[in-house]
């Protein structure tokens, strides 16, 4: 009797390897929750407001005076570096002591002479002076007025005003006169100078410029033979 349980076996055992192999289905995906904290999409449902008109011209209105502004600064700037301007002045080139009295009533009888010079530096520009006017005063007293009318200065030049100033006999105080009586033996005499003048020069096309020149200084004098003592006597803008 032939044994046959060695093939069975190897049969099975084929039969095994043979067996298909059970394949796990893939995951199903996830469904896919809404994210609750979204912004929602607003629709306006009305036409948004125009801008006023007005707000235009006023905002074009202000952007060509900006403009315009900015254009005569610069041009302004331009004609400055151009023209070198220079501010015009009065000073006291010379002065003389004609003559001095006074009696024993306490009257003073005067004459000075003061030479007034109004200078323009600018080389480009004529200046106008008007309202010139200065007071000369003795110990607080004013003795006399000073004044010129409107004139005009030319290009880099000058204008001379030769001043004679005769008083008509002034009354003083008795301090006063003993002021001039010591003045007098020690051979110094003081006077006081002050005063303003106007002037306005343009520069080119550009723009004019007005200003006042004050002048303010001490005249010194030998009153024993009317000699000037120099000293520098210039008027300062404002």
């Amino acid at each position: 009797k032939e044994d046959t349980s060695p093939p069975i076996r190897a049969n099975l055992y084929l039969a095994n390897l043979e067996k298909p192999k059970t394949e796990h289905p893939s995951p199903l995906p996830l469904p896919t929750i809404p994210n609750q904290m979204a912004p929602k999409t607003k629709f306006s449902t009305h036409r948004e407001r125009a801008t006023n008109p007005l707000v235009w011209c006023a905002a074009i209105i202000c952007t060509i005076l900006t403009v315009a502004v900015i254009i005569a600064g610069i041009a302004t700037f331009i004609g400055y570096l151009v023209i070198h301007p220079r501010v015009p002045y009065v000073s006291v080139m010379d002065a003389h002591l004609d003559h001095i009295q006074i009696d024993y009533a306490g009257i003073l009888e005067i004459q000075v002479t003061i030479l007034i010079r109004a200078q323009n530096g600018n080389e480009k520009a004529h200046a106008s002076f008007s309202d010139s006017s200065y007071s000369l005063s003795l110990n607080g007293e004013v003795v006399a007025q000073l004044v010129a009318p409107p004139f005009e200065v030319g290009k880099n030049s000058s204008v001379d005003f030769n001043y004679v100033v005769p008083s008509s006999p002034i009354p003083l105080r008795p301090d006063q006169a003993e002021d001039v009586d010591t003045g007098l033996k020690k051979d110094l005499i003081t006077f006081d100078l002050k005063g303003s003048t106007r002037v306005r020069w343009r520069i080119g096309h550009l723009a004019s410029v007005r200003f006042l020149c004050r002048l303010e200084c001490r005249l010194r004098f030998h009153p024993l033979n009317g000699t000037y003592i120099p000293s520098r006597c210039s008027s300062k803008a404002k």
